[in-house]
């Protein structure tokens, strides 16, 4: 019962632009206070769309010619500020599968690869081609590329970045945590077995 594998993603784009994006733009600390995920994908952003609008412009996530994407793309160190594993679970629900950015948050990072996320980067040159691509063509097919990291929509063509055990772990469905630990119940109860502190809390 291990992890899909993620492989290869296709679908249309959606740039966030601007550096430093933090988690607490993604989704409002006030949204945390939730038991589980479901309903996050509502208030992706929440903040700045409502700005947005206030001022007569439109979030990208409130462009209905982005309704359906499936690709992220964002600048230089998306997801930093707190940890919280909220914002890529928004952003995942929402229905975005995969996010090419210049940098990532170390955390934010993890905790996307976790859900099965995978997050690639490429260089600014790169960055400015794929966003100014899917600002001007909304319907523009873009197709990521998990075993070759690479990113491909109309005529550009672009190599982006994946730790390698990161892509492994993706490639294979790795990236799964539970699913693996699903997978070798037996031997966790084995090992669980052995433990002494744990004897008094097995059935």
């Amino acid at each position: 019962m291990s992890g899909s594998t993620v492989t290869r993603i296709s679908g249309r784009a959606i740039a966030v632009h601007g550096n430093d994006i933090d988690t607490d733009r993604i989704i409002p600390a006030r949204f945390l206070k939730a038991i589980t995920f479901a309903g996050l994908e509502d208030h992706v952003f929440e903040d700045e769309r409502k700005e947005a609008r206030a001022s007569g412009a439109t979030h990208p996530f409130d462009e209905p010619s982005h309704n359906g994407a499936s690709v992220l793309l964002v600048n230089a160190n998306f997801g930093c500020g707190s940890s919280r594993e909220h914002a890529p679970q928004a952003i995942a629900r929402w229905g975005i599968r995969a996010i090419i950015g210049e940098s990532f948050a170390e955390i934010f990072f993890g905790n996307s690869l976790m859900i099965g996320l995978p997050c690639l980067t490429a260089s600014p040159a790169d960055l400015a081609a794929l966003m100014g691509l899917a600002d001007a063509d909304p319907t523009a097919e873009f197709t990521v590329d998990i075993l070759h990291a690479t990113v491909s929509a109309a005529s550009l063509k672009v190599q982006a970045f994946l730790p390698g055990p990161v892509q492994e772990a993706l490639v294979t469905g790795a990236w799964d945590a539970t699913g693996l630990l699903l997978d070798g119940y037996e031997e966790v109860e084995q090992r669980a077995a052995k433990l002494p502190y744990l004897s008094g809390f097995r059935p």
